[in-house]
């Protein structure tokens, strides 16, 4: 038995439920732009694909906000500056790049608060990030509005101009291998895909206001163990520990090495268990 909806039958949250679990797996733009004023903004976008080899064109849609119909950072710098650079995301900064997604007032840079790394484009003024495994620099050549309610989407017709490829992606005829890459793609509501294994959850940052990665000591931030998504997953945090929860956890790590202490929050994080990996390592930390 089908269900038959009429799409104006409906509110846009349930038509964007249905699109989004329907419309599936979808690639992910991770865009970084700036603005008129030279503020750069970072935030990923899965309304995307390439629609022509000659000449090389993207398209990315940031859709206006449902609540609120605001328009978002990225699609204001692209009319702006009418250049963007179109990062790839693979596996291994999945959780950084959720945390970016963040909705950071205007003027607060996303490469700080998810812990990417910023290097210069070579065509254009926006900056690329080092940690993905492709990156496209483009020239917008039109934006085409959809509409002006919220969910309405905004077609940005993005020209590529240079592209940067990492060479540990590629097999042995130097073409992008699909594993090496190991691209990640979005489904709906908190589902993500992976070529090697398949479906997995990253909770969306969009109703809350994570510390960022940039709050965590450098004890962290440098670790040797933990990863760029174990990062993500701490900057995700609201708030960070009070004194009483790092004090209750002193006693566990007091004769317990650095790396040993990672180790263990980075297994608790495999768990979901964010807030008790954080208390264990400001506690190690505090020892310092």
């Amino acid at each position: 038995m089908m269900l038959s909806i009429d799409p104006q039958a409906i509110t846009t949250p349930e038509l964007h439920g249905y699109l989004l679990g329907a419309v599936a797996p979808r690639p992910i733009c991770f865009a970084s732009t700036v603005d008129a004023d030279g503020n750069v903004n970072l935030a990923p976008y899965s309304f995307f694909n390439v629609f022509s080899a000659n000449p090389p064109v993207m398209i990315f849609s940031p859709a206006r906000r449902v609540r609120g119909n605001t328009t978002k950072h990225t699609l204001e710098n692209v009319l702006e500056t009418r250049e963007v650079v179109i990062n790839i995301v693979s596996h291994s900064m999945v959780q950084q790049m959720s945390l970016s997604s963040t909705e950071y007032d205007k003027g607060v840079n996303e490469f700080v608060k998810a812990g990417f790394t910023e290097i210069p484009s070579e065509r254009i003024t926006p900056p690329r990030v080092l940690e993905a495994p492709v990156q496209f620099e483009c020239k917008v050549n039109d934006v085409i509005a959809l509409g002006e309610e919220g969910g309405a989407g905004n077609l940005v017709i993005a020209e590529v101009v240079q592209l940067h490829v990492n060479e540990d992606i590629l097999d042995a005829d130097g073409k992008i291998d699909p594993l090496k890459i190991d691209t990640v793609s979005r489904l709906g509501g908190n589902w993500y895909s992976r070529a090697k294994d398949g479906l997995f959850e990253v909770e969306k940052p969009l109703r809350t206001l994570g510390i960022g990665v940039d709050a965590l000591p450098e004890g962290i931030r440098l670790s040797t163990v933990l990863t760029g998504n174990d990062l993500g997953m701490l900057g995700n945090i609201e708030s960070l520990p009070n004194e009483n929860e790092i004090v209750d956890m002193i006693t566990t790590v007091r004769n317990t090495s650095v790396e040993q202490v990672h180790q263990r929050a980075q297994g608790l994080l495999s768990y979901g268990k964010t807030r008790d990996a954080l208390c264990l390592l400001l506690a190690k930390d505090s020892l310092k």
